[in-house]
């Protein structure tokens, strides 16, 4: 049988109420008092109960997370960051995934906002007027990926359109020409301006960007667009909107006998943790995402505490990363070396 809270009051010699408020580390217990009891509920093994404990502290020790997604290593990088965050504040992490639906993100965040202290979302969208709406300024919100400061307390976003345009200028810098790009979905926030960057360098290079295909952020699609290509005359270079893409295009080069960087150059975007390990290793616009999550948690539990912090958007600049699958430098005729070398824009 369960050992109640009154078993612990009755053991200890002292009230109901001493017992929660030592329990809930009240100042108006004195620190004997306290001691006293948490030794006993520790005799007895006591394990409060976390609904009444909520319900009696208007809390719940528990920071809602709401992702686009949870499945693939960018994913694993950002909840690593976000319960690295939790854990420091001792918090715990209620996970969800929105698998990019409305319908999907708004009934998850009217399902958590009562059960949590405060919300970190990831939303594919345009803005957060959705997600606030949802939220209805019930707990605190921090944004991921989004530029919105009107409809929440600190948001987080990756300049995406300078990380693209460093890659794609770094690419033409390399020498190649002709160079196709590899899209995230046509609603993504994200991709649209990936895309942007790639095409803006190739304005200032004065030279046309090479073939467009439309991808889904994942390994797959990336195949498959480089089946496309393997079916015509192949670009001097792919660079893939994410590394998850650019994974798919060097699995599919590879089957096809095709060899990166000798016979075509290659490039993703985000640098998670397997991009280093490939072969070749995996030149890329490096996203700091487990910092990201981690800073996100901190800022949301800050805020649950009522701390002052500085309010608006976080905004981070893809560090360029060169590795060996992003070919030769131009006119040097030397390999670069498998060694990354990181550039800050």
């Amino acid at each position: 049988m369960a050992v109640t809270i009154r078993d612990v009051a009755r053991a200890a010699q002292v009230s109901v109420a001493t017992v929660s408020r030592a329990l809930n580390d009240s100042q108006t217990v004195t620190d004997e008092t306290r001691k006293h009891v948490l030794r006993i509920a520790h005799a007895l093994d006591f394990v409060p109960h976390g609904g009444a404990r909520s319900l009696s502290l208007r809390r719940t020790d528990t920071i809602g997370v709401l992702l686009p997604d949870l499945h693939g290593e960018y994913f694993s990088e950002l909840i690593r960051g976000l319960d690295l965050g939790a854990r420091s504040g001792r918090q715990h992490l209620l996970l969800s995934a929105s698998h990019g639906e409305v319908s999907e993100a708004v009934a998850a965040l009217r399902a958590m906002r009562s059960r949590v202290d405060g919300l970190v979302v990831m939303t594919p969208f345009a803005d957060g007027e959705l997600v606030a709406a949802a939220v209805k300024r019930a707990v605190p919100l921090v944004l991921l990926n989004s530029r919105d400061t009107a409809h929440c307390d600190v948001s987080f976003a990756i300049d995406n359109h300078a990380g693209a345009f460093n890659v794609a200028k770094h690419l033409i810098a390399r020498g190649h020409r002709r160079i196709a790009f590899v899209s995230g979905p046509a609603d993504n926030v994200e991709a649209r301006d990936r895309l942007r960057g790639f095409k803006a360098a190739h304005r200032e290079a004065g030279q046309a960007p090479g073939r467009i295909l439309r991808g889904n952020f994942r390994e797959e699609s990336g195949f498959a667009a480089a089946c496309q290509l393997l079916a015509s005359e192949l670009p001097d270079a792919i660079f893939a909107a994410n590394d998850a893409m650019a994974i798919g295009c060097l699995h599919a080069l590879k089957s096809e006998g095709v060899q990166v960087p000798r016979d075509i150059a290659l490039a993703g975007f985000d640098d998670i943790p397997i991009a280093r390990l490939l072969d070749p290793p995996l030149t890329t616009a490096g996203v700091p995402i487990a910092e990201i999550g981690r800073q996100a948690a901190d800022c949301c539990i800050d805020l649950i505490r009522g701390k002052k912090i500085e309010t608006g958007c976080r905004l981070s600049v893809p560090e360029l990363v060169i590795r060996a699958s992003s070919g030769r430098q131009s006119g040097t005729g030397a390999a670069p070396s498998a060694q990354s070398r990181r550039i800050r824009p």
